[in-house]
Order: C-alpha cells, then sequence, then structure tokens
C-alpha cells in the first residue's frame, strides 16, 4: 500500500515529493511515465525563478530538482496512469499495462499544455519566436514590436502586459467581438500601445535560422493580407489540463472540476474529495508560472502530511 501517490513529474509534483518526503511520509510514489522535469524542460530560457541568477535552460532548470527530491526518499515509477478511482477510502491507481496500486492519498499534479493554433511556421519556430507566456517571455522583447493572437480573457490580459514591455502589440482575433470580460475589452480599447486587427488570421508566421521576423495575416472582411514585421509572437488559443485520468467509468469526474477541465480547489490544494488534492497548472485559477506550481505542490504535500496523520 502506497501512502502517498503523486502523478506527474513536474515542479509542483516534485516540490510535493520532496516536501512529503522530507516530512515524514515514508511510502511516497510519484508516476511519471518518461523522466521528471515537466513542460517546462522545453523552455529554451528561464531568468525569472527567485534565487537563480544566471539565465539556464529548462532542462538545465530542472535537473538539480530531480537529484533533490528523490534523495530523501522519494520513488519514481516510470508508468502511464489511465484511471483514479476511490473505493472504500483507498485510491486505485489504474496503469495502462493493466495492473492497480493503491494508495491512501494521492496529490494529482499532471499538468497541461497549451492549445497550438495549427499555424504555418508554428512547428517551425515554436520556441524560438512564438511563446504562449507573457510572463515568461515577454521581458526578451523590450522596446520591440509583437503579435498576440487570440480573444478571451487570457489573451487581452496578455497583451495589456505585453504593452507594459514593448512598443507595441498587435492583437490579433479571427472575429469582431472578443469573449473577454467587458472590462478587460475595455481597458485593450483605450490602451494607445495595442493596435486590435479584427477580423483577421494568421495565414504564416515567417522566419529564418535565428527565429521569427513576422507575420502574414489575412482581413477575413476584405480578403487582403498584410505582412508585419515581428520578432515575437504571443498564441493563446487556449489550455489543455490533463486531467482525463480522473474520469470514472460512468463518464463523471472523480472531483469537481470547472466546464474547462480544470480541478477546483481550497487554498490548501484540497478537492472535493477527502485525500485527494490538486497543484499546479492543473488546477483552477493556476498562473502557470514554476515557482507558483512549486509552492503548489509544497502546500499540497503539507496538507497530505496533516491527512494521514489524521487517518
Amino acid at each position: 500500500m502506497i501512502d502517498l501517490a503523486i502523478i506527474g513529474g513536474g515542479p509542483a509534483g516534485l516540490s510535493a515529493g520532496l516536501y512529503a518526503t522530507r516530512g515524514g511520509i515514508k511510502n511516497v510514489v510519484l508516476f511519471e511515465k518518461g523522466m521528471p522535469g515537466g513542460q517546462i524542460t522545453g523552455s529554451s530560457e528561464i531568468e525569472n525563478y527567485p534565487g537563480v541568477k544566471d539565465i539556464v535552460s529548462g532542462m538545465e532548470f530542472m535537473e538539480p530538482w530531480q537529484e533533490q527530491c528523490f534523495r530523501f526518499g522519494l520513488q519514481h515509477k516510470m508508468s502511464e496512469v489511465s484511471q483514479i478511482t476511490k473505493q472504500d477510502k483507498i485510491f486505485r491507481i489504474h496503469l495502462s499495462d493493466g495492473s492497480v496500486d493503491e494508495a491512501r492519498a494521492v496529490i494529482f499534479a499532471a499538468g497541461g499544455s497549451p492549445k497550438r493554433a495549427n499555424l504555418k511556421g508554428e512547428s517551425e519556430f515554436w520556441g524560438r519566436g512564438i511563446s504562449t507566456c507573457a510572463t515568461c517571455d515577454g521581458f526578451f522583447y523590450k522596446d520591440q514590436e509583437v503579435v498576440v493572437l487570440g480573444g478571451g480573457d487570457t489573451a487581452l490580459e496578455e497583451a495589456v502586459y505585453l504593452s507594459r514591455i514593448c512598443s507595441k502589440v498587435y492583437l490579433i482575433h479571427r472575429r469582431n467581438e472578443f469573449r473577454a470580460a467587458p472590462s478587460t475589452i475595455e481597458h485593450v480599447r483605450s490602451n494607445s500601445k495595442i493596435e486590435i486587427i479584427t477580423p483577421a488570421v494568421i495565414e504564416e508566421i515567417k522566419g529564418d535560422k535565428a527565429g521569427v521576423t513576422g507575420v502574414l495575416i489575412k482581413h477575413t472582411d476584405s480578403n487582403t493580407t498584410q505582412e508585419i514585421n515581428v520578432m515575437g509572437v504571443f498564441i493563446f488559443v487556449g489550455y489543455d489540463v490533463n486531467t482525463a485520468t480522473l474520469k470514472q467509468d460512468d463518464g463523471s469526474m472523480l472531483c469537481e472540476c470547472d466546464e474547462w477541465g480544470s480541478i477546483k480547489v481550497d487554498l490548501s490544494m484540497r478537492t472535493s474529495v477527502s485525500g485527494l488534492f490538486a497543484a499546479g497548472d492543473v488546477r483552477t485559477q493556476a498562473a502557470k508560472q514554476v515557482v507558483c506550481a512549486a509552492g503548489d505542490g509544497a502546500t499540497a504535500a503539507l496538507q497530505a502530511i496533516a491527512y494521514l496523520e489524521h487517518k
């Protein structure tokens, strides 16, 4: 019997493992099919994590996390989790090979990933001028012009954020109307550094060996094209959270989730199911920053320790 199962090996999962094992839980198993590290290992540069003064790649940044977290007894099981259920106060971790592990408590930190727009040039220049995080990468385009693609709250909020750093922000959306909150839309429309281009779509993201050099857009109302020379393109067309393994046989979710599938938690990372905690990008209102995910993981672990001691 596993005392604590951690699903996901990104910053939230690894931090949870560190705090849980150092906190005295003896049998803690982290389920991650590949090597731990998470989505951040694909980032080319990280410079905004407190205490890390050098600019490092995501792979370099996460390498010491693994060594530190496993030092205190965290176990890594390289298996794919297909479903998580709960029966008689015990969680059942169903694996893709058909086997089942049992656990007294679970921290779910499977993360998620930004949706891609399926644009020409998107795959080629992903991470080389194309970003899905203004907080992470906006500083690299200080006093430059950038493009933001999207029409929801995230796209508009990030466009406003980028306008404080960049000389100009081109906000491109396929419809004339935005899906964001009215106050956010008004904030964007009143911002002199944001140029709204609607209705329009990006036909192609162009670039060279150094990265993005511009975008070719199509104005769908006039059927005309326009090329904008920029080195940065920020895409905000949605986010997929990895909560499929929480779906039960009857189609319901193991715990309460919002309309987008993100897990609802309280400030202690507790879900609606006793003994199940969620941390990182998979929870509602996640900031999607490494430092925040790490904090979530630590909080969830401390609560899991209290839960197991009480039980």
